[in-house]
Parts: structure tokens; C-alpha cells; sequence
């Protein structure tokens, strides 16, 4: 068969392992697999080129995406779909792998309403696509998120800082919790969680007046100004505050041995799906065992607070 794959939304460290694993599993069960450029935009443009085991050889420990990335917010129409439809069956396409997060989903969901063999494979550094316990992505995000924080914190303590860290993640708290759980903080605040300015400002001041010399505060992102909210702070509870946005530097680096192997699961997984004739599907792990949820339902239902982490980390603030 001939399997096209792209990379499409945002970048995802371990992106390029899963494409190294599906040209390798796909050459071995004697497929051929075509790589489009730049997301949907390559596919729309018929921009694509052969992927063998040299193209990707190397590429297992490297950040970003060989094929590059991009977005394409016209591709929620279907006449643009239409136009990536003809390029499929112009190059006579048998079916599409899409890495990606929430958006490509949607995209890919557009495809498959047209009659396009579609497999969805999770990339998102927020871990926000609820039809897979971790995504390609979230590990290393965290990784550079805590590395960023606990260089944050030695400075905010010897200073006797209170320091306010934003993470990305507006609609999922995951890389919130978990950094704030590994980092220490004594505060996360997520979309979820709710945002009690109020609240924060009296247990922050509370706290400096039991003598706390210092204060880390997570927070993700999309929440409040936190420039503003650090000035606030610092006119109110006494400390000397400062705010951080980790942004993109979250999005960058080589991925973690844990994304490496879970984007190298991901995409032999999705090669025995084409030998099985298996499409339209979201491929998840879920408890740590590879499963399939039809693609029309992958994005239908949300994730759940994660009470665990939430309740460990009012125990041990």
C-alpha cells in the first residue's frame, strides 16, 4: 500500500521517532510511505516526498519534525478538504497517518467524513487529547518545564522570591500538576482547579507572615496576566515577586527516552492497523496497552481532573 503521513498543529518532541518507526514497521510489511510537508498545507499543495529507512535514519533523538509543521485553519472547510482529497487520489494514496494534536484531529475527522482511510496518532505537549492516556510530547515538555522551574527556584530562594511560573495547557492541567507535584510548588493553579485570586493573595501573604522565605506558584497558561498578577502579589503579601512564562521553550528539544519509545510504539502500532485494514480510527494508550477509539468519538468527551495529583499535592504543599 502507499501510506502518507504528516505532522500537522504544533510541534512534539518524539514526532520524528514516530515517523522513523512507521517508515521502518511499513517497509518491513512491504508498504511505501510518502511524507507531506508542512501538515495539511503539503497535502492540500500535493507537496510530499518518499520516506525510506535513510531519510530517517538518525532522526530517532531529534526535536521537531523532518517534515516540518504547520497550520492550516481553512482546512475546517470542506471544499479546502476536497482539494487535499484530490491529491490523495491523484497519488493514489491508499490511506493518511496524522500525527498531531486536537486540530489535526479535527482535520483528519474532515478526511475521513469524505471516504479517506484515516489513523490519528497523539502529538501534544499539553497531553490534551483525551483519547490516550499520554501523548507524544508531554514527557519532554515536562522535562524542560522542570529543569526551567528548579533553576527558578534556586534563584527565588535565595532572594526569598515568590515566584509565579506559567506553563502551557489552558484546557488540560496535566503539565501543570505534574511539574508543580515534581518541582515542589506551593501552589498550582489550573483551569480546572479554578482561579481564586483572592484566596491566593491571603495564603501568600498568610505564609510570608509564618515566615515561608519563599514561594513557587504554577499556574497554566491563559489564566490571568501573570506580570499583573505578579505585581499584585508583591503590593499585597510582602514578598518580592517575579513572573516567568515558560512558552515555547517548552516545545523544543530531544525527546525523552520515554517519548522515544512510546512515538516508536505509536507508529508500528498504526502499520499493523494498515495490515489489518484498520481505519478511521484514534490510536490512544491507554493504561500503558495500545487501543483504538473510532475517530469520530476521540475528541468527544474530555479528560478528567486528575484527583490523584490534585489531592497528593494538597497533602504534601
Amino acid at each position: 500500500m502507499k501510506i502518507g503521513v504528516l505532522t500537522s498543529g504544533n510541534d512534539a518532541p518524539g514526532m520524528n521517532s514516530c515517523l522513523r518507526a512507521i517508515v521502518r514497521s511499513a517497509n518491513q510489511s512491504g508498504h511505501v510511505v510518502y511524507g507531506f510537508y508542512d501538515g495539511f498545507r503539503g497535502l492540500v499543495e500535493g507537496r510530499f516526498t518518499l520516506l525510506d529507512s535513510n531519510m530517517v535514519a538518525g532522526t530517532l533523538s531529534t526535536g521537531g519534525s523532518i517534515l516540518g509543521i504547520a497550520k492550516l485553519n481553512e482546512f475546517k472547510y470542506e471544499q479546502v478538504q476536497k482539494m487535499a482529497l484530490n491529491q490523495i487520489r491523484k497519488n493514489e494514496i491508499d490511506c493518511l497517518i496524522v500525527i498531531g494534536g486536537d486540530g489535526s484531529y479535527l482535520g483528519a475527522q474532515g478526511l475521513n467524513k469524505l471516504g479517506v482511510n484515516i489513523i490519528t496518532i497523539p502529538a501534544s505537549i499539553d497531553n490534551n487529547i483525551p483519547s490516550s492516556d499520554h501523548s507524544i510530547g508531554f514527557s519532554t515538555s515536562l522535562r524542560s518545564a522542570v529543569d526551567s522551574i528548579d533553576k527558578l527556584r534556586d534563584t527565588s530562594s535565595g532572594h526569598q522570591w515568590c515566584s509565579i511560573v506559567e506553563v502551557t495547557g489552558n484546557n488540560c492541567e496535566d503539565l501543570a500538576l505534574y511539574a508543580g507535584l515534581a518541582c515542589g510548588a506551593e501552589y498550582v493553579i489550573t483551569k480546572k482547579g479554578g482561579f481564586d485570586k483572592e484566596q491566593l493573595l491571603d495564603n501568600l501573604k498568610n505564609d510570608r507572615l509564618k515566615g515561608r522565605k519563599h514561594s513557587l506558584v504554577v499556574i497554566s497558561e491563559g489564566l490571568t496576566n501573570v506580570y499583573e498578577l505578579s505585581k499584585e502579589i508583591e503590593s499585597f503579601s510582602g514578598y518580592e515577586c517575579r513572573a516567568t512564562i515558560l512558552g515555547y521553550i517548552l516545545r523544543g528539544g530531544a525527546p525523552t527516552p520515554e517519548d522515544r519509545i512510546r512515538a516508536s510504539r505509536f507508529g508500528a502500532y498504526a502499520v499493523e492497523l494498515v495490515d489489518q485494514g484498520k481505519f478511521g480510527v484514534a490510536i490512544g494508550l491507554i493504561n500503558n496497552k495500545m487501543q483504538t477509539t473510532p475517530l469520530e468519538e476521540a475528541l468527544s468527551f474530555t479528560k478528567k481532573p486528575n484527583d490523584e495529583l490534585n489531592n497528593l499535592l494538597q497533602k504534601i504543599k
